[in-house]
């Protein structure tokens, strides 16, 4: 998508957002992963916004991924939640993949949460544990920077700490006092949509991967460019290929993600009012 279409794209989305968003103004921004949007329940006062209604958004065609944008406050805090995604393996390019954060941003959110369904790949993981993303490997060999700058945006963002080191030691401590096990690990972004071979998990495992998926990496960079701070959870769907001995399917992965939401959701809402002090 060239610059001036992304621009005039992004404008008009966060036109049409921000006249249904009344008197809010978010500043953490939530990506739901396949399967996760039961957060939403815990949104008081929702404005629920589908995203037919937003310009340059997609309705997503993956089961797990409702469409819709929903804006209120977890106790305190405002945010904005995207319930539904976009990949890169549905045809979009990885400019369409990151629309919702530049979007975001352009509403002057400054926090970004991402989470997602993946597979896990170390030896002790199981299908239902949380991992707090540490950090990610992209294995896509697409970058939704390449091309013309965009305003707002380094040229040549640092990726020394993708993850914000403050906002991952919140979330240990919002697991901690949640009850909640939490994992720690670095998150591979492949393309897909096929799943992995037992050939490609080895090799994935000697680059240091612990879990895999196929989304996060593209909203990531574009939140990291823009200056955003950014925290992320995988929801470990499944072991991955040569690991467990399950063939794997989507629908599996939506039955795990469903099993998890509860501690998912515990962990998100004890988290997400700790940041207010952060932007006090």
């Amino acid at each position: 998508m060239p610059r001036s279409d992304v621009e005039g794209t992004v404008a008009a989305a966060a036109a049409a957002v921000r006249d249904r968003l009344g008197a809010l103004q978010p500043r953490i921004a939530i990506i739901l992963g396949s399967g996760m949007g039961g957060l939403v329940r815990h949104i008081a006062d929702p404005v629920e916004i589908p995203y037919a209604a937003i310009p340059g958004f997609p309705t997503p065609a993956i089961p797990g991924h409702a469409g819709r944008a929903i804006a209120g406050k977890i106790g305190e805090a405002e945010v904005l939640v995207y319930a539904g995604r976009f990949h890169q393996y549905e045809g979009h390019s990885p400019a369409v993949a990151a629309l919702p954060v530049r979007v975001a941003r352009a509403l002057g959110v400054n926090t970004l949460f991402v989470s997602n369904a993946a597979g896990g790949i170390r030896r002790t993981f199981r299908a239902g544990d949380l991992m707090l993303i540490r950090d990610h490997i992209n294995l896509t060999w697409r970058n939704p920077l390449v091309g013309p700058m965009h305003d707002g945006e380094l040229r040549f963002p640092d990726m020394s700490s993708p993850y914000d080191r403050e906002l991952i030691t919140l979330l240990r401590a919002a697991a901690l006092a949640a009850a909640v096990p939490l994992m720690e690990g670095v998150y591979a972004g492949v393309l897909g949509p096929s799943y992995e071979t037992p050939a490609e998990i080895r090799m994935l495992e000697r680059l240091g991967a612990d879990a895999v998926g196929m989304s996060t990496v593209p909203e990531v960079l574009v939140a990291r460019a823009a200056g955003m701070r950014v925290a992320g959870v995988s929801c470990i769907s499944n072991l991955a290929s040569g690991i467990g001995d399950i063939p794997l399917a989507h629908a599996d992965v939506l039955r795990a993600t469903s099993r998890a939401q509860e501690a998912f959701e515990r962990l998100v809402v004890g988290w997400v009012p700790q940041l207010c002090a952060l932007d006090s």
